[in-house]
């Protein structure tokens, strides 16, 4: 797998850009270009991964993956069936440095909400990387399954370990019951800003 930092040269020489051009756009460095094209940095904030894809003018897709993968953001819809069920899509796999602070190991699914189709903590036009899995690791935004549609809500553990739910802009948690389970945690977000 090509890793991030080559994938930014690669696309970098694409554009025609020196670093100092690319760097100008970003808003860093050239220094810091050379960094993260050699891999000397390796964490790269999230802002930063959207506005290097805004300058090198490709999707941001295109820094996540192996140019063969081709994975395309799926639309995420409040109905069943999940996106990716269908077999064909294909998944990515996030570099470690993409998501720091996240124990995560494995695919990913690169999704954004379906026109019209609003979902808490996401705008239209936000991508987000779900990893999918049915099991609470860790604190954070989980795609979950409530009485047969799709949410996204702020999962946490209680006292006891049961998990709790909590909603965008709102205080009211909400107990753990059969009829909601977890479909997978939201590792990355991306939201385009304007430069």
């Amino acid at each position: 797998m090509e890793t991030l930092g080559p994938r930014i040269k690669k696309l970098r020489l694409e554009a025609k850009l020196n670093k100092a051009a690319l760097a100008r756009r970003v808003g860093v460095s050239d220094v810091t270009i050379s960094y993260w094209e050699s891999g000397a940095i390796k964490q790269i904030g999230h802002e930063r991964l959207v506005a290097l894809a805004q300058a090198l003018n490709c999707p941001l897709s295109r820094l996540l993956e192996d140019e063969g993968s081709h994975a395309s953001p799926l639309y995420l819809r409040r109905q069943l069936p999940l996106p990716w069920q269908d077999g064909k899509q294909r998944v990515i796999e996030l570099p470690i440095e993409m998501v720091p602070g996240q124990r995560w190991d494995g695919d990913c699914h690169l999704v954004t909400p379906a026109p019209g189709e609003p979902f808490d903590f996401l705008m239209e036009g936000d991508l987000v990387a779900i990893a999918t899995s049915d099991i609470f690791r860790q604190p954070g935004l989980y795609l979950i399954e409530d009485d047969g549609e799709l949410a996204i809500r702020r999962v946490t553990q209680g006292p006891t370990g049961e998990l709790i739910f909590q909603r965008q802009d709102s205080d009211e948690l909400i107990p753990y019951a059969p009829s909601c389970r977890l479909i997978g945690k939201l590792v990355a977000h991306w939201r385009a800003q304007p430069l």
